[in-house]
C-alpha cells in the first residue's frame, strides 16, 4: 500500500514537471487524486 502511494505521488510530481498549462495541471492532479483514490480501494 506504501508502495503504491508513493509511485502515486512521485508519478504526479513527473507529470506535474512536464505539463506547461493551467489546464494541463488541473487534469494532471485530477489523475494524481484518481489514483491514490484507486490505490486506496
Amino acid at each position: 500500500m506504501r508502495k503504491v502511494l508513493l509511485l502515486a505521488v512521485v508519478g504526479a510530481g513527473l507529470l506535474l514537471s512536464a505539463c506547461n498549462t493551467v489546464q494541463g495541471v488541473g487534469r494532471d492532479l485530477e489523475a494524481a487524486g484518481q489514483a491514490m483514490k484507486d490505490a486506496a480501494k
